[in-house]
């Protein structure tokens, strides 16, 4: 494999069914070298000897399709395809087509440098020479500058629906037509080129028209398609593209988990028996549009608690017709509808505009992601298209008769891309919503058949909660609160957690001052050295060292000038603002523990046990009816994919694409794993057999086999390590939590009535608590707080990353999450309440044993500087009570 290869998969950060695509790009151009005078015989001869799914290149000069599910990153492909052939092939030339005009467009940005999804981010080569963008609107100005750079790498982008405009009628294209700067066309210039690609984005749209015909004049060296659905729609069904090389469908994106995870949405207990059209399609509406305002809430819940960019979700209907489409946005607009809080808020898409006002009425569409722009709910007729790449889809509100399949088809196709670019393990952030409730059990019997990959979610909506609205709190640390801090970004549906206590500082002036402090206390946080916990803040030298900082921030930029208004004591608000972080913090140093040396590691060798791992034969007549019917986007059934030369070789390609998994160190290992699993398998099919079974349920195989050697994961004990101090304490993390916006903050002391629910409440009325409200997961813990807010000098409920505690789980290392920490007189507590029932899990235990190891490590640092130790305790809830103290409690295991 070329070394160019590992170096942009790692570069542009490939997901593996990219790196796979540009790992066959290579192996092509090894078996067929790119020329200009290629036999195009020979090369399809020895390309299908090992690709046997391309049977035709379907063009007079080699073509392959690369089948990528949407949502997986085909823009970036391009990006390394083009990457790699300038680099490890010295190809200069690009010709990139797109679909329509919302893509070309896109594509422009999406090349141009120093925009957010540049595709040549991290490719050094570009960084300082930046290939140069040649578009169909600019060729004819950048033709005279074509000889100036003939080193440099070209990439021309063209708009495939306005070539076809200029051919309608047997005409010639605008770039046929001869330049004055290079005494030929532009296209006879591109088609004299000896090193010319052609990579056509969304190929399925264009396929068959002129203007492809027209630029098939090109002959370039190679084609790349790129599209989700490698089929051509006609009247009589979809039929299947005879050069695609490899197929990453629709089902394997979700099972690797690169979108969304569809759920279909319906009422508990529903039967819409009884219920007339118009009554059911107001209800699946009002249902859409709470659902969506309960995501809203939880999705800036989720990036407030992990300090993320907030998302604003929106709602797409789909509308029977326009006449219907406009109903539903004057219903939305009203004043009855939700109070009003849509009104300005819903756009409609004509789907009667075609050509340029249909370009454009697109184009509209990509603003939804600005967190700015009002919009919520797009309602439109016909089925938004590719260029529409939007990652803040989560709900979706079909309104037209269609049978399942359509249903499905239709509604996920624009929905599931991510917007972090990764699952986060929160349903909420990571689902998207069909809301179906008269079809729901129609699709779900659907996406439930044996051969569909696709096995949707289901959610039903409890009706008595669901038309409770929700809001996130934001919750400041009283410290925060008692600076004048604010939160940013707060939206309509979030609010600040309410503080008991007046801020200290109330003039503006000295807000400014002693924000100014708490930020140059935050610099100070990574220097141990000089300040190890914060009660050296105090000392004389860093308060005088605060007072110059803040002195020299302020002046004169930030504060009145001199003689106008009354200045104020920059020492005392400096002192006081100290004395503030002191009293409202706990010291959390940020501890490192980090080998001295390299640390080995390994898997012991084990049999697997497979008995239960047994997968039917796949019958030619599935797959052929699958490319048929033209539900490649849909099924994971694709078109064969590589042929591997042994059967082993299925098994060990896909293991080596975990990050745990090393093919040098582990080769023989790998081997032995994939000739058990390959004996399971012939013990009951034929080789022919088994090869589809391999091929098809890879990564259901591996992603088994992967399991199972997390219990066979060895790392040498004997390597010693050396405790780093980064910070000698921390800041105190902002948290966020949902909770219904028509219930008050209740009573901590008080134990709410239904106890199975304690995490949907949200708690305050603390005094020693560094927050003015928390949330907890069983009774046990509000107890616990009972005690706390009583007994100790203060105390709190850690947010995520405060304290970055990693423990084993196999090869992972996840982050462990304390319940509690509080401070007495004579020590911090981490304090971890915990079923009965699960005080012996082993991931509790692992947890419990890092946690031990964080405490010691701490209580030796807070000793070398006179502070106090820090002690662990694992509490079963059942022994938690009112009259404990927390010493007892700490001494409980």
């Amino acid at each position: 494999m070329n070394h160019h290869v590992n170096a942009i998969s790692g570069r542009l950060s490939l997901r593996p069914p990219q790196r796979r695509s540009l790992e066959i790009l290579d192996r092509i151009t090894e078996i067929s070298p790119l020329r200009k005078d290629t036999d195009i015989a020979a090369a399809l001869e020895v390309i299908q000897s090992e690709f046997p799914s391309v049977t035709d290149f379907e063009r007079e000069f080699p073509s392959l399709c690369f089948a990528l599910a949407t949502g997986v990153g085909k823009t970036r492909l391009m990006g390394a395809f083009i990457s790699y052939l300038h680099l490890a092939h010295g190809i200069n030339n690009f010709f990139v087509l797109a679909p329509n005009l919302t893509i070309y467009n896109k594509l422009i940005t999406d090349f141009t440098p120093n925009t957010s999804k540049y595709v040549f981010k991290g490719i050094a080569a570009f960084a300082q020479d930046a290939p140069e963008i040649i578009t169909g609107d600019n060729y004819e100005d950048k033709a005279g500058t074509l000889f100036d750079q003939v080193l440099r790498c070209k990439v021309n982008i063209f708009n495939i629906s306005k070539i076809n405009s200029e051919v309608r009628g047997g005409k010639a294209p605008r770039i046929k037509r001869l330049s004055e700067y290079i005494g030929e066309s532009y296209f006879e210039y591109l088609a004299a080129l000896p090193d010319l690609v052609l990579l056509m984005d969304e190929s399925h749209r264009y396929r068959a028209s002129a203007g492809v015909r027209a630029i098939n004049e090109l002959k370039p060296v190679i084609g790349l398609e790129l599209t989700a659905t490698p089929f051509l729609e006609t009247n009589k069904g979809g039929i299947p593209f005879n050069n695609v090389i490899y197929d990453y469908a629709l089902g394997k994106a979700m099972a690797d988990g690169f979108v969304k995870e569809p759920a279909v949405v319906t009422r508990k207990n529903f039967n819409p028996k009884g219920m007339s059209k118009e009554i059911l399609e107001q209800l699946k509406l009002e249902d859409g549009v709470r659902l969506h305002e309960q995501t809203k809430v939880l999705l800036e819940t989720y990036a407030r608690e992990t300090n993320q960019k907030i998302v604003k979700p929106f709602v797409l209907v789909i509308a029977r017709d326009i006449t219907h489409a406009e109903q539903l946005l004057q219903l939305i607009e009203s004043a009855d509808f939700f109070e009003g809080r849509y009104k300005g808020k819903a756009i409609q898409v004509d789907s009667s505009k075609t050509g340029a006002k249909e370009e454009e009425m697109i184009s509209r569409l990509l603003k939804v992601e600005d967190p700015n722009e009002p919009t919520e709910i797009v309602i439109h007729v016909n089925m938004l298209k590719e260029g529409w790449d939007v990652t803040n889809l989560y709900t979706i509100v079909p309104l037209r008769a269609a049978n399942a399949r359509i249903l499905i088809e239709q509604s996920i196709g624009r929905g599931l891309r991510l917007p972090y670019g990764k699952r986060t393990g929160v349903k909420a952030v990571d689902r998207l919503n069909i809301v179906a409730h008269d079809k729901f059990q129609e699709i779900v019997d659907e996406a439930n058949r044996p051969e569909s990959a696709i096995h949707l979610e289901t959610v039903l909506l409890d009706p008595d909660e669901i038309v409770k609205k929700t809001k996130t709190v934001v919750s400041q640390s009283g410290l925060a609160h008692q600076l004048g801090i604010q939160p940013e970004q707060l939206t309509s549906s979030s609010e600040t957690a309410p503080h008991n206590e007046t801020p200290t500082f109330t003039a503006p002036a000295e807000i400014a001052v002693a924000q100014a402090t708490y930020k140059a206390i935050q610099q100070l946080e990574s220097q141990p050295s000089k300040v190890p916990t914060t009660q050296y803040l105090k000392n004389d030298d860093i308060q005088a060292q605060l007072v110059e900082e803040v002195a020299r921030k302020l002046r004169p930029s930030q504060m009145e000038m001199e003689g106008v208004a009354e200045q104020p004591d920059i020492q005392d608000i400096v002192k006081k603002a100290t004395e503030l972080v002191v009293k409202r913090t706990i010291n959390v140093p940020r501890i490192l523990v980090v080998p001295k040396g390299e640390v080995a590691s390994g898997f012991h060798a084990f049999q697997l046990e497979l008995s239960n791992l047994r997968f039917p034969p796949i019958t030619e007549e599935l797959w052929v009816q699958f490319l048929r019917t033209g539900e490649t986007e849909t099924v994971g059934l694709g078109k064969g994919g590589q042929k591997e030369k042994r059967l082993e070789d299925y098994v060990v390609r896909g293991l080596v694409d975990f990050d745990d998994i090393n093919y040098d160190q582990h080769a023989d290992l790998l081997y032995d794993l994939a000739s058990q699993t390959v004996k399971h398998f012939l013990s009951y099919l034929s080789e022919e057999d088994a090869r589809k079974v391999l091929s098809r349920h890879q990564q259901e195989i591996v992603n088994r086999i992967h399991t199972d050697m997390q219990a066979h994961y060895w790392e040498d004990d004997t390597v010693e390590y050396e405790v780093v101090i980064s910070k000698g304490f921390t800041e105190l993390k902002g948290s966020a939590y949902t909770a219904s916006s028509n219930e008050p903050i209740m009573d901590y002391k008080v134990s709410p009535k239904d106890k199975s629910n304690m995490s949907k409440y949200l708690f305050g009325g603390f005094k020693r608590c560094l927050y003015p409200v928390q949330k907890f997961d069983a009774e046990g813990e509000r107890i616990l707080s009972v005690i706390l807010d009583r007994e100790t000098e203060k105390w709190f409920k850690p947010a995520k990353g405060q304290f970055q505690i990693f423990y084993n789980s196999g090869t992972d290392h996840p982050e462990y999450q304390p319940d509690f920490i509080a401070e007495t007189q004579d020590a911090i507590y981490m304090l971890e309440p915990k079923a009965s029932n699960k005080m012996c899990d082993v991931e509790v235990l692992a947890k419990k044993e890092a946690a031990e190891k964080w405490c010691q490590h701490a209580s030796d640092y807070a000793a070398r500087h006179g502070e106090k130790p820090w002690k662990y305790a694992l509490i079963s809830h059942d022994k938690i009570a009112e009259n404990m103290s927390i010493e007892h409690l700490g001494s409980l295991q």
